[in-house]
């Protein structure tokens, strides 16, 4: 655990720094136009953040100061996360989770993050959590900090928990001049939802089924196709 924080740190500093603590050159140019720039430390920190508020102030207290007002998550029907964890008790021990691996839409706008979670009661899984940046341009104009709430989240139990990286990978799409080939996908309903970052680089969806089976897919452009970075398929539940 230790080592994995500590090399959260260390994954900070390298993404957000190009040297010397300095941005790197391209950043410099599009923040002076006043263009978005991708840096998935930003979502290393949302997740460290969001992490140390539910030990500081409850697991579900965390989950609602963190939400985004239309965000969803597998309960495991597909739900409105607000009117879920609306009066929801904080358990007296919060579950910890630790991201494994970070991706970002080009333009910064989207990231997802998915990793472990261990459990008060000594159970273990995977979670993966979507974060959208919220009112970005306006929030700059008024001199305030960029904020960052998650869109959608789940987890999954796992028998076994999942190997200890040595280190969080991270990963930026590849920006895009023109438009992008179509992704075929379903349209939005009850039990199926989807989305795109702001520049469109990056795609998720989200779908439940009557027997409590459920999927998540997120795709990002890579220069050449649509690549499918995450495709969490969960069984119906046996009991």
């Amino acid at each position: 655990m230790k080592k994995l924080f500590a090399a959260l740190g260390i994954a900070i500093l390298l993404t957000s720094c190009a040297s010397n603590g300095r941005p790197s050159d391209r950043e410099r140019v599009l923040r002076a136009v006043g263009k978005p720039t991708a840096n998935p430390s930003d979502i290393v920190k949302a997740e460290l953040s969001f992490a140390r508020l539910a030990r500081e102030k409850g697991q579900w207290t965390a989950f609602r100061e963190t939400a985004a007002p239309d965000a969803i998550m597998f309960t495991p029907e597909l739900v409105s996360a607000p009117i879920w964890l609306k009066g929801k008790v904080d358990p007296a021990r919060a579950t910890e989770w630790q991201a494994h691996k970070i991706f970002m839409s080009c333009d910064g706008s989207m990231g997802v993050a998915t990793g472990a979670w261990q459990g008060a009661s000594g159970g273990t899984g995977y979670f993966t959590t979507i974060w959208q940046k919220q009112d970005a341009q306006n929030r700059r104009l008024r001199g305030k900090d960029v904020e960052w709430k998650w869109i959608f989240d789940h987890g999954v139990p796992l028998d076994k928990p999942l190997a200890e990286p040595d280190f969080v990978t991270t990963r930026v799409a590849t920006c895009s001049k023109g438009a992008l080939p179509i992704v075929p996908f379903a349209p939005s309903g009850e039990k199926n939802k989807s989305g795109f970052s702001t520049d469109r680089t990056m795609f998720w969806s989200a779908e439940s089924s009557a027997d409590q089976s459920r999927s998540l897919l997120v795709r990002m452009w890579n220069g050449v196709e649509w690549e499918e970075i995450i495709f969490d398929n969960v069984a119906a539940p046996t009991q």
